[in-house]
């Protein structure tokens, strides 16, 4: 579990090719002060699990499904990546609870100014964008973020100076793939509540059919 607050920016060193995945090596600093081996951490807010660490990184192995649904498949050396340390209990829950799991990939079509802040118009497949409310949570390469508003296939966020200066989003450009988890709370809802919606789509189909309804 993670809090999409950001502790560092780590660097790509290399990428390796590893049975159908590859390992990717993560040059850092502070996020491996205590790491073990087995320990989690969010590359671009995709929880991967440490396997190599040292002094100055660690090494995870990402699986074809996480290069599939993530980005970082398409990573090249020197690439710059948001990192952020499991949660641990009692820490301040500054952000909003965030998975580490990656539920597709967005598009940076729009980069403003507006005043302080940095606005990000992002493109999102249709099947996340029903996640996605105005002033909702959502997870942007791993930095929590609040949705300013939405449109059909697209939606706005505002980062404010600070978290612009300590993630890669101060860096973004039209066109770069950016890896987005929605609020776990709405897909949890909607999954709790599919039986009775289902339910009532049928007995509404009967009425229909049988002259009750119209």
């Amino acid at each position: 579990m993670f809090t999409g607050l950001v502790e560092e920016i780590g660097t790509l060193i290399r990428a390796e090719p590893v049975a159908e995945g590859a390992r990717l090596h993560i040059g850092a600093q502070r996020v491996v002060e205590d790491v073990k081996l087995g320990d989690s951490i969010a590359i671009n807010g995709a929880c991967l699990t440490v396997v190599q660490h040292d002094v100055n990184g660690f090494a995870v192995e990402a699986v074809p499904e996480t290069l599939r649904r993530t980005s970082l498949g398409r990573l090249s050396p020197g690439s710059l990546v948001n990192l952020e340390r499991a949660l641990r209990v009692g820490d301040r829950l500054g952000g909003h609870f965030v998975a580490g799991h990656v539920d597709g990939t967005g598009t940076v079509e729009n980069v403003i100014n507006d005043g302080l802040a940095l606005v990000l118009t992002l493109r999102a497949p249709t099947d996340l964008m029903r996640y996605i409310a105005e002033k909702g949570s959502i997870c942007v390469d791993g930095v929590s973020l609040t949705v300013m508003d939405t449109q059909a296939h697209r939606f706005r966020v505002s980062v404010i100076p600070h978290t612009a200066s300590t993630t890669t989003l101060a860096r973004a450009r039209i066109g770069i793939l950016v890896n987005l988890e929605v609020d776990m709370l709405a897909k949890y809802m909607e999954q709790l509540l599919r039986p009775t919606v289902d339910a009532m789509s049928v007995n509404l189909d009967f009425l229909q059919r049988n002259g009750y309804a119209h």
